[in-house]
């Protein structure tokens, strides 16, 4: 049996601490618990910071609020800072509004690999469902036949069935999803990390896993675990620099951003 790996598991979060409770809560929830959490917070208003405080009042783990100001969309910046300060060697990012299977973090960590990165999926839940739980602030699992999520596939929890796809390697970028991959942090380290030219929404996620299959790390994807189910929302469509930048680095073979976490490290 491998050694057990030290895990930081980072939440991004901007300006929707109601959300963010329940990926808290369900983070806590956990059989196997990350050895730190820390939020990467792109500015939210001190409302979020009071929560952070709260939990970290009772958490026996350790909670991180690494807040930047706001200045816009700056999710690679905010990504990066978390990541530098942080003190273990296994990386797990998830968004902030995310409610995770018990088994979410135990199964990134036992699937952890050398030159490896692990895709997760997610099951989407409806709009009307979402504000329930925000309201009530309580999560409901929704039944297997219910019309209350989409990606109905990705609900089933298996180890068994996880190993029929866990085996698979690939380089691809369909269904790159920054709430739901982990990778160790010296292969961040080797690309220069997140790209901070992306200052809106899209292809940051995409761009970042194209440098590490630059360098040779491959990419597994997680089906039937590392379970999570993403409260609704409107997503945004990336613009045509984010993909002038993504199609740059596929087409140059980039292993390297110049604008990246190297700035956020400690010298």
């Amino acid at each position: 049996m491998k050694a057990k790996v030290k895990t930081s598991l980072i939440i991004t979060t901007y300006n929707w601490k109601e959300a963010l409770k329940l990926t808290l809560d369900s983070v806590f929830m956990q059989n196997v618990l990350p050895d730190e959490i820390i939020i990467a917070d792109d500015g939210s208003s001190s409302d979020t910071k009071d929560m952070i405080k709260e939990y970290a009042k009772k958490s026996q783990t350790p909670i991180i609020h690494s807040w930047q100001e706001d200045k816009g969309f700056r999710l690679a910046a905010s990504r990066n800072r978390a990541i530098a300060i942080s003190k273990y060697e296994y990386i797990i990012i998830i968004d902030g509004d995310i409610i995770l299977h018990p088994k979410f973090i135990d199964d990134h960590i036992r699937l952890s690999e050398k030159e490896i990165y692990l895709q997760g999926s997610r099951v989407l839940l409806n709009e009307e469902s979402s504000k329930k739980m925000l309201e009530n602030q309580k999560f409901e699992r929704p039944h297997i036949f219910s019309r209350k999520f989409k990606n109905r596939i990705n609900f089933f929890y298996s180890p068994l069935l996880a190993k029929l796809f866990y085996k698979t390697k690939t380089n691809s970028h369909n269904g790159v999803r920054g709430c739901n991959f982990s990778f160790f942090k010296s292969d961040i380290i080797k690309i220069n990390g997140f790209n901070e030219d992306f200052n809106s929404w899209g292809r940051e996620d995409s761009e970042f896993v194209e440098r590490l299959f630059n360098i040779g790390v491959q990419r597994r994807n997680l089906k039937f675990r590392g379970v999570q189910y993403h409260l609704f929302h409107n997503e945004g469509k990336a613009n045509s620099f984010n993909d002038s930048i993504l199609n740059k680095a596929i087409n140059e073979k980039l292993k390297w951003c110049e604008n990246g976490i190297d700035k956020h490290l400690k010298k």
